[in-house]
């Protein structure tokens, strides 16, 4: 849905999936360093926002799910995915239960998927799921921001800030008291330098968890019984991820970034040398300068300097080879 605050003062739409909402307010690295003090939000309105009630939805959900939810207690963020039968990762969600409701903020444009898989796995429970994107937007607060939230508003405390579930009816209002806005650019920047995966991003059709370091925030390796568990426990027991998540330090020098899916290579390899992988995210962080997510063949040695493009690159370890 397309975001009432593209017509603030300065606003600049993003690109592909994030295109409903602003890229930046004018000044990147002001909106990036803003977020870094406390200040500001960020509108991610554009996400598809999922609601199950009904007095089963933690148990029923603890099936279908990577995540350990079976005894979620109220008010605690926590995240999962669903997996395909051969483990590769369909949806990510990002989940808080209030007392009532479990409510997921997912992907831009994946809820209708996501609902119609969870629909065909109700069976006997007491559960209900609902699109609630219409009548709510999601809204991002950096950790240590004093902003004042909405009673009527549902909170996702995490370690890098606070996902709001607020009403869209009052979005508008809530941008005029929250501070200076951030675009979508800034907001992944910090999810960059986080080394946080994205769905759509860092997933392809083949994806599995152990590649982008979601054992253990979204995949708990101590339950069973959901979709996918045997290829997550054989990799985890027997073996290792084809490819691995890794951050990398860009070029400063270069003029641009280089896009999702530029091959990279080793630099000792020259430019004709095997593509090791290919970029997934990249950004330009206010302090660290360009950087990058890119998943690369689990064997390529972690002292390797890359190449992505013209791009000279350096990597920091997310996933262990």
């Amino acid at each position: 849905m397309k975001s009432p605050l593209l017509s603030l003062p300065g606003a600049v739409p993003a690109e592909g999936v994030d295109e409903d909402v602003a890229a930046h307010y004018g000044d990147l690295f002001r909106e990036q360093r803003a977020l870094a003090e406390g200040a500001g939000f960020v509108d991610l309105s554009h996400r598809g926002v999922v609601a199950v009630t009904g007095d089963d939805r933690l148990s029923w959900l603890h099936l279908l799910l990577t995540q350990h939810v079976s005894d979620l207690p109220t008010g605690e963020a926590t995240e999962a995915l669903i997996l395909s039968a051969n483990g590769h990762i369909e949806h990510a969600l990002y989940l808080v239960d209030d007392g009532d409701t479990v409510w997921a903020h997912v992907e831009p444009g994946t809820q209708d998927a996501l609902i119609a898989y969870l629909e065909s796995m109700k069976f006997f429970y007491r559960v209900e799921v609902a699109d609630r994107t219409a009548e709510f937007a999601v809204v991002h607060l950096p950790a240590g921001s004093i902003a004042e939230v909405p009673e009527d508003a549902v909170v996702r405390e995490t370690p890098y800030g606070r996902d709001l579930f607020l009403p869209r009816s009052g979005l508008e209002v809530f941008a005029e008291k929250a501070g200076p806005p951030a675009g979508i650019l800034a907001y992944e920047a910090f999810r960059v330098e986080q080394h946080r995966p994205r769905l759509g991003f860092e997933t392809d059709h083949r994806t599995i968890p152990h590649e982008l370091g979601w054992i253990g925030s979204a995949v708990h390796l101590q339950k069973g019984c959901y979709r996918g568990q045997e290829t997550v426990a054989r990799v985890q027991n027997l073996g290792k991820p084809p490819r691995r998540l890794v951050f990398l330090h860009l070029d400063g020098s270069e003029v641009h970034l280089p896009a999702a899916g530029t091959e990279l290579r080793r630099a000792d390899e020259g430019p004709d040398g095997r593509k090791i992988g290919f970029i997934t995210t990249s950004a330009r962080h206010h302090e660290l300068g360009p950087v990058a997510l890119a998943l690369v063949k689990r064997n390529v040695p972690v002292d390797a300097p890359l190449v992505a493009d013209s791009t000279a690159a350096a990597q920091e370890v997310v996933v262990e080879p």
